[in-house]
């Protein structure tokens, strides 16, 4: 019980912040309650990044899909965290911490461990540690275009199910989310070359053309497209969301699919 403790604190804390955010956000003292905001939002990505050491390092290389799926919501947060303290995402809470406090916590059941045995190789490291950047950031560029869905929705008196009390301006938000995806797709780039280039020393075998590469890929050629209609044509607005949103169920496919599959449903 006493290694649930962390767990809850940190569910407790994503939470508490989503939840305060909707009672303070039309008060005078909105300023003051989004400062204690980002502070306890710090303190859980710190309680957060604690634990993914904890079931993912200390006992051998643990990539289950519940720690992965814990990682992914830990960079996400951070990503959210960071670009806020620049461009007041405060919005941004209501889309990202109540699903982090859920894939937190799931590492706590300690079921779906698949431990890997490929943890002293600098390049099988690395080749992780950017794909879940990548597939972070992705995620922070869907949830961005979500609150652009809505913010758009609201400039037009359009009605929306869920009323957020405030928005940057939209070109605003449109120049980040392209510098996230720019920077997303730089990664997923690294990730597919580093993953078919060394496939046999990465992963022990070589490349196999199965679901998951080729809905990778297909993601990647959907983000490529979107950069170059963006650079090229000037793509905007709801164009822009939908070629983000439909990037994302691709990925979706390709990792946190199969990953499910293969190690919840299988058990592998």
């Amino acid at each position: 019980m006493q290694k649930l403790i962390p767990y809850f604190a940190l569910v407790f804390i994503y939470l508490a912040v989503a939840t305060d955010f909707w009672r303070c956000a039309k008060t005078p003292a909105m300023t003051q309650y989004l400062k204690l905001h980002t502070t306890m939002i710090a303190i859980g990505l710190i309680i957060h990044g604690w634990l993914l050491y904890q079931v993912i390092f200390v006992n051998g290389f643990n990539l289950g899909f519940f720690n992965v799926l814990s990682a992914i919501s830990w960079l996400t947060v951070l990503t959210y965290w960071v670009a806020d303290l620049k461009h007041e995402l405060t919005n941004l809470q209501a889309f990202v911490l109540p699903p982090a406090a859920i894939f937190a916590l799931l590492p706590a059941s300690n079921a779906a461990n698949h431990v890997l045995p490929t943890t002293e190789s600098p390049l099988f490291l690395a080749h992780i540690a950017i794909a879940l950047l990548a597939y972070s950031l992705f995620t922070f560029a869907t949830l961005h275009a979500l609150l652009m869905t809505i913010a758009e929705r609201s400039l037009h008196n359009k009605p929306t199910i869920i009323k957020l009390p405030s928005f940057p301006p939209l070109m605003v938000m449109e120049k980040l989310l392209f510098r996230i995806i720019s920077l997303g797709f730089v990664l997923l780039t690294v990730t597919l070359i580093s993953g078919m280039l060394f496939s046999e020393e990465i992963f022990g075998k070589p490349m196999q053309l199965n679901h998951k590469t080729i809905f990778s890929i297909a993601s990647w050629f959907i983000y490529g497209g979107l950069l170059y209609g963006r650079f090229q044509y000037g793509w905007r607005g709801l164009k822009a969301i939908r070629w983000t949103l439909a990037g994302f169920v691709l990925l979706l496919l390709a990792y946190v699919g199969s990953r499910f599959v293969s190690q919840i449903l299988l058990g592998r």
